[in-house]
């Protein structure tokens, strides 16, 4: 099964069934498959080949989820870019992936269109939103859909490219991970299974559609023939609850910001969203005591505790039923998946015993676009010899009944707020500024973010202040990657062969932080 095959075969069954809430648009399923083939035919008449990129840089909107399936019926793939991307990130990614064509929302133009200019690839753009003044060449998204066009057959099976989402790597430099048409229907299949998701499910999303996790949600729920209610944020919890109320909405996919949002809300009763069924998890982990308190929170509402990252989508659950039993694990894989762990030479360590993680199963990544070094770094042969197994680069535990435990990250990659974040793009960042003559970044825990982005730096100018450094970060870098707190110094601690030390950095700052305590 192709992933635009999710969107006809619940059309086919539901066609007047709502599909997409956004705020005032109710988008039934019928009127989004009759769209997105309007699109698909546009895109093919622009220029847009089976197996070209198309870029996806809106915010959570129903244009953006005809654009994705638009871009799939075309035989094309898409790649969604969060809408807080900075013109040199994206430029970044449209040269990458020499990007055929880019669906974008109007008030993004003056980021898009000063990345267009380093993107030679690109020969057709489509905008949505006010289409008045757009630049030469490009397509007003409403015009895309109206008439009575349909894409042209192409011919695609299961096992062509259908994804390509960037995420941050260690170097710094974002890297395309490779997601087939087979890899993201085994993803959605297994995840709804432990969901018990039906049709009947009504889904709130307030993730990003760029973030795997929330363009997940979309996913499944068009898989599913369920609906899905696009929120853009949920920086105003009340209006998300009211909606939530409204919709009868009971999935509620959730990170630990949002989380602790929540629990600090104080006028809030058990059973505030009566038809809530459950809540989901993932991105970090959830301290054992927010899980509690969510539980007093949504009696008779299911909380799943999850594990994954970009590179295969999902990776372990915790079964509910062991909630009370071992609230700090991240359970077991998810069906039709092996998790294990191992030493440093690749062979299974015994229980209690920490190693890395590896995940064995149909959703693993077929790679990282054009990076070869890098693939080959996490994608290491399985126990078949035409497979590939996925070295996650975290560390965990297992206990004596199988159950994992996540014990730390193997390399320097921040989780914040849901997202990676390569502390080498924000010390880049920083070194460009003026006055700067060393810089460090690194990740402190923290309960609500999961993470923080920390900085040290030490500066040839008086003019290179605390706040001064977090402004320019500010202009240059999204406001996940934005460091929360920067701290001066004369120097910073190195190794025996001179390079900066992240880790003696860290505890550093840790000791001078108890000091002031």
């Amino acid at each position: 099964m192709r992933v635009e095959d999710f969107l006809k075969e619940s059309a086919g069954r539901y066609g007047d069934k709502t599909a997409v809430i956004a705020g005032a648009t109710r988008l039934s399923y019928a009127a989004l498959d009759a769209a997105s083939d309007r699109l698909a035919a546009r895109l093919q008449e622009g220029g847009v080949m089976p197996g070209d990129r198309v870029v996806i840089f809106m915010d959570n909107r129903w244009e953006a989820v005809v654009a994705i399936f638009s871009v799939l019926k075309a035989g094309a793939v898409f790649s969604p870019v969060n809408p807080s991307t900075k013109a040199a990130k994206l430029a970044y990614v449209l040269r990458n992936c020499r990007a055929r064509a880019v669906i974008a929302q109007a008030s993004l133009r003056p980021v898009l269109d000063e990345a267009l200019a380093e993107a030679p690839d690109v020969v057709l753009t489509v905008i949505s939103g006010e289409t008045q003044a757009l630049p030469p060449g490009a397509l007003g998204f409403m015009d895309c859909i109206c008439g009575d066009a349909r894409p042209m057959p192409y011919g695609g099976i299961d096992i062509d490219l259908a994804m390509l989402i960037y995420t941050s790597g260690s170097t710094g430099r974002p890297k395309g991970v490779m997601m087939t048409h087979r890899n993201i229907e085994a993803a959605s299949r297994s995840i709804t299974t432990y969901l018990e998701n039906t049709p009947d499910d009504i889904i709130l999303n307030v993730l990003p559609v760029a973030f795997d996790y929330g363009l997940y949600q979309v996913l499944m729920a068009i898989r599913m023939g369920a609906t899905v209610v696009l929120e853009k944020s949920f920086a105003f919890p009340q209006a998300v609850f009211e909606t939530m109320r409204r919709e009868k909405v009971t999935g509620f996919p959730l990170v630990p910001t949002m989380a602790a949002m929540i629990l600090g809300m104080r006028d809030l009763q058990p059973d505030f969203l009566p038809g809530l069924r459950y809540i989901t998890n993932t991105a970090a982990a959830l301290p054992p005591e927010h899980i509690a308190r969510l539980r007093a929170l949504f009696p008779g509402v299911t909380l799943y505790s999850m594990y994954g990252l970009t590179e295969c989508k999902r990776c372990t659950y915790l079964p509910p039923a062991e909630l009370d039993i071992r609230p700090g694990s991240v359970g077991i894989a998810i069906p039709n998946t092996q998790a294990y762990v191992v030493d440093d030479d690749g062979r299974k360590v015994a229980p209690g015993v920490t190693g890395e993680l590896v995940i064995r199963g149909p959703h693993v990544m077929q790679g990282y676009w054009e990076d070869d070094a890098a693939t080959a770094r996490v994608l290491k042969p399985g126990f078949n010899p035409w497979e590939k197994v996925l070295m996650t680069g975290d560390l965990f535990r297992t206990d004596e009944d199988g159950f994992l435990y996540f014990v730390g990250r193997k390399d320097d990659i921040i989780k914040t707020r849901g997202e990676k974040v390569a502390p080498k793009e924000v010390e880049a960042v920083i070194h460009a500024m003026p006055g700067i003559v060393e810089a460090v970044v690194f990740g402190r825990p923290d309960a609500v973010l999961g993470q923080s982005v920390h900085a040290v730096v030490v500066a040839s100018s008086a003019d290179v202040t605390e706040q001064a450094v977090i402004r320019h970060c500010q202009r240059h870098l999204e406001d996940f990657m934005v460091p929360r707190a920067v701290s001066l110094r004369t120097e910073l601690p190195k190794t025996d062969t001179g390079k900066v030390s992240r880790r003696l950095a860290a505890e550093d700052y840790e000791r001078a932080m108890e000091s002031v305590v």
